[in-house]
């Protein structure tokens, strides 16, 4: 992710009301959010646009939250965050279980869902950082000498 561009969201939620307060509190913040209603076609969209973080509804017409998550996790590294009105704890561990990085329930204060969106793109650029610093552009793993032409 360039820190020069706002971070991009993509936010499948089919509560249309719901949908339209989120993206304005997140843009508000500084995100640039895309409004997905229904699960049709998520995990391509996603793959396609490669957004900074994904938050996902449960309950979504097409496809459920919980399939998509699992389908989408192997192939997206980037953080997906679970706001959901199920606040049962079976969905709870099985959505974290599939792939998700967080589980919020929904109604949630909007400075507490900003603060975890905050920590999951920080984890996310933390880790990127770590995989640079670790192999940087030598190639070799630190102390080890970089390699030759083949």
């Amino acid at each position: 992710m360039n820190a020069a561009i706002a971070p991009s969201i993509l936010l499948v939620e089919d509560d249309l009301r719901l949908a339209a307060l989120v993206s304005r509190y997140l843009e508000s913040n500084g995100f640039r959010v895309t409004i997905r209603n229904g699960g049709q076609q998520i995990v391509e969209q996603v793959l396609r646009d490669s957004p900074d973080l994904v938050i996902l509804d449960l309950g979504l017409p097409g496809e459920d939250g919980l399939s998509i998550c699992k389908r989408l996790r192997p192939a997206y590294l980037e953080p997906i965050l679970i706001l959901t009105a199920r606040d049962n704890d079976i969905d709870h561990v099985l959505g974290l279980e599939l792939g998700a990085d967080d589980y919020v329930i929904k109604p949630v204060e909007p400075r507490v869902l900003m603060a975890r969106i905050n920590a999951l793109l920080r984890r996310s650029r933390l880790g990127t950082l770590k995989v640079v610093q670790r192999y940087p552009l030598t190639g070799a793993a630190p102390g080890q000498p970089a390699a030759g032409p083949p």
